[in-house]
């Protein structure tokens, strides 16, 4: 070998270890990663309010339909129902990973967006205000913003302690039916006395006039005979279907109960009433204003 060949081989290797040492040619999978900058998937109204309480919704590339709070959630590609997901609508956002808390479906769809190496987290706590807490403080960690949890938190906390002094001023405890439209079965429902909604209505200073073993109970008119209920809270999706109030008294039994007799029957989001969070304090105080006191 010449010479002159020698010479440049070895400033071709050189050049090479220049390059390799300067990154040109290292691996950049995991070089753009920063904190925070995730592309999440959220299938859970819970977890995408707090992602957004805590600072991390440029994170968020994709949610479920039911995730409407805040207002800008509604700007963000949706993914179906979060017991009804498409296994196309997620893949295509090309997420790093889904969070959710459990209560997903069908299987099928889960098992798909496992196949194809998407990661899924599941997160749990938020059933109990303590619980709600850690949950906050695990999300706020997740986008290294713990200080705005902790702020969050002490909020909650001094929330709560309001609405246990107000509570103190009403002596009655409204029999209240919460109607809710189940968008997987695309029914409406009664609310029994169990849950977060049943909490809320304890927390709230009135009783549920749902008196039923079944989580979810058909709404019929026999249902509402029975319940008798002094104020009707209807969530957001089942009474916009019906398009005004007049048409939401038509639904089985509701014009004779004494909600409808007396005007007493009251539009309420979603959100505001099915999962605890940020702002359970303040939801449950508008409840409180609700149920207790003639809008």
């Amino acid at each position: 070998m010449s010479r002159l060949h020698l010479s440049s081989l070895c400033l071709f290797a050189c050049a090479m270890l220049l390059l390799v040492s300067c990154g040109r040619f290292a691996d950049k999978r995991n070089t753009d990663a920063k904190p925070g900058k995730q592309r999440i998937v959220s299938i859970s109204k819970q977890l995408t309010e707090i992602i957004f309480a805590v600072g991390g919704d440029s994170s968020l590339v994709g949610v479920d339909i039911s995730s409407t709070y805040p207002e800008a959630a509604k700007k963000i590609t949706t993914v179906g129902y979060h017991r009804a997901l498409s296994a196309e609508g997620i893949i295509s956002l090309n997420p790093s990973v889904v969070w959710h808390d459990g209560n997903i479906a069908p299987q099928q769809v889960i098992d798909q967006i496992k196949k194809v190496g998407i990661p899924m987290r599941e997160f749990h706590g938020g059933s109990t205000i303590d619980s709600t807490k850690m949950l906050i403080l695990e999300v706020a960690r997740e986008f290294h913003n713990e200080e705005r949890g902790k702020q969050i938190n002490e909020k909650l906390d001094a929330d709560m302690a309001k609405l246990d002094s107000a509570r103190k001023m009403y002596t009655d405890r409204p029999k209240v039916l919460i109607i809710h439209f189940g968008q997987a079965a695309n029914k409406y429902f009664v609310l029994n006395r169990k849950g977060i909604p049943n909490q809320m209505l304890e927390w709230a200073g009135a009783e549920n006039a749902a008196d039923t073993a079944q989580r979810w109970r058909d709404l019929s008119a026999e249902v509402i005979a029975k319940s008798q209920p002094d104020v009707i809270l209807a969530t957001d999706f089942g009474y916009d279907l019906q398009g005004s109030l007049d048409k939401f008294k038509k639904l089985p039994g509701i014009a004779l109960s004494p909600a409808a007799k007396n005007n007493r029957i009251y539009r309420i989001e979603e959100h505001d009433l099915v999962y605890l969070g940020p702002r359970t304090g303040e939801n449950v105080m508008r409840i409180m204003k609700l149920v207790h006191e003639k809008q």
